[in-house]
């Protein structure tokens, strides 16, 4: 295995090698929505910020909700100052736009509790993974499920979550999201820092990880050493009713 020389740090590997792959969703379902000044825009799941950074330039108000407090430090010294960043629901949800472009199964208990705090036709955006078929990055996630010795899932039934939260389905969409790395190192780093591995670590241990993952990605690297992986996202669009 080529060895990674330097040092895993999840939340800052998320922000300078992974979040932006994700640009075209984020571009898509703000251009779909209209965000633009006036809008009021709450990310839930907001990383490190990138994608309340691109609604703010669009002249929205923004603001953000994130679990990972190392990923929450990041996104507050990337957002202007008055961008408010927090590890837990605010209590009111003075909103009309919410997105959780990475939602996950586990999210339903927090969109059902947004449900019934956000103002009734609020946009409520859920954003995953594309059909199997179209993700050249699902055999690598499959390595992460055998590693952890648990069926695939990664990817969220999102029909499923706006159903259970009683939202209102309003709309879809697909978005072509290509994953490019400047070689295999910052590719394995990259893919580490989305989560999608951790429970795969805690099962074997990182090198193991990071072995199985490089021997994934081979059919992917190209003559130059880079990596370049086509993948689809989807998204759905819902109202609060």
């Amino acid at each position: 295995m080529t060895p990674t020389l330097v040092p895993h740090h999840p939340a800052r590997d998320w922000a300078e090698i992974q979040e932006r792959m994700l640009v075209p969703l984020y571009e898509a379902v703000y251009e779909r929505l209209g965000v633009g000044a006036g809008s009021r825009v709450l990310g839930l799941g907001c990383g490190s910020g990138l994608a309340l950074l691109m609604a703010a330039s669009r002249g929205a108000r923004v603001a953000g909700v994130d679990r990972d407090h190392a990923r929450v430090e990041l996104a507050r010294e990337r957002l202007p100052q008055d961008v408010v960043v927090t590890e837990g629901m605010p209590e009111e949800l003075p909103y009309d736009v919410f997105t959780a472009f990475h939602a996950k199964d586990g999210s339903l208990p927090e969109l059902t509790a947004l449900t019934r705090s956000a103002q009734p036709g609020s946009a409520v955006v859920l954003g995953g993974w594309g059909p199997p078929e179209r993700c050249a990055t699902e055999p690598v996630l499959r390595v992460a499920a055998r590693l952890a010795d648990r069926l695939p899932g990664v990817r969220a039934d999102l029909d499923r979550l706006v159903a259970g939260a009683g939202l209102r389905p309003v709309g879809t969409g697909r978005v072509a999201c290509p994953f490019g790395y400047a070689n295999e190192g910052s590719a394995v780093r990259g893919l580490l820092s989305t989560g999608a591995f951790d429970e795969a670590v805690r099962a074997t241990d990182l090198s193991q990880v990071e072995k199985e993952i490089e021997e994934a990605l081979a059919p992917y690297v190209r003559a130059d050493g880079t990596v370049w992986m086509p993948n689809v996202f989807r998204y759905v669009v819902a109202r609060v009713p």
